[in-house]
């Protein structure tokens, strides 16, 4: 037997499809969805929390996980920081493991000229926040990341870089 919250889910996902499907027939509302599709910066994480807000986790049995606790959960260590390009350099540890600031989607992993190794997540406060210089990434693409949860070993250098929108802001609010 369907539980009644998955029905509803379900439902309310089929009514957006169509409404959607309808409404891109009118063609002021097809170029507004296209340019909003295709040139704006979609927050997916901001997304994600509203869901989860609003009608818990999209699969069923997240109620099963709920005492697991994380074995990694740190807050950012450092001993410098120092402005750097776009963003700032941190003086950590050789080896230093690095944790999340906020919570949120990985949407990048790879290699960023001038900033090495890079994990860009995009966190459900709307900022996409690049780890680089890293030595180990321990994520994978579109991995769901936790505040304080490991992204991967840095080396003595950290940078990070943080963007809003497609501009860079200021680092200095958010360490």
């Amino acid at each position: 037997m369907i539980k009644k919250s998955t029905a509803f889910k379900f439902l309310f996902l089929v009514a957006l499809t169509i409404l959607t499907l309808v409404l891109l027939k009118n063609d002021q509302f097809k170029t507004l969805f296209y340019k909003y599709v295709y040139t704006e910066n979609i927050s997916f994480a901001q997304i994600n929390k509203w869901y989860q807000n609003k009608f818990g986790s999209a699969l069923p049995f997240s109620k099963y996980f709920e005492d697991i606790t994380p074995v990694f959960n740190e807050k950012l260590n450092y001993s410098e920081a120092n402005k750097y390009k776009d963003g700032v350099s941190l003086l950590v540890e050789d080896n230093y493991l690095v944790p999340a600031l906020d919570s949120g989607i990985v949407i990048f992993i790879g290699e960023k000229e001038g900033y090495g190794n890079t994990v860009i997540i995009q966190q459900e406060n709307g900022i996409d926040l690049w780890y680089s210089n890293l030595k180990e990434i321990n994520l994978k693409l579109y991995d769901y990341v936790k505040d304080g949860s490991l992204i991967g070993v840095s080396n003595s250098n950290l940078y990070l870089v943080f963007y809003k929108e497609g501009e860079v802001i200021d680092y200095q609010k958010y360490l």
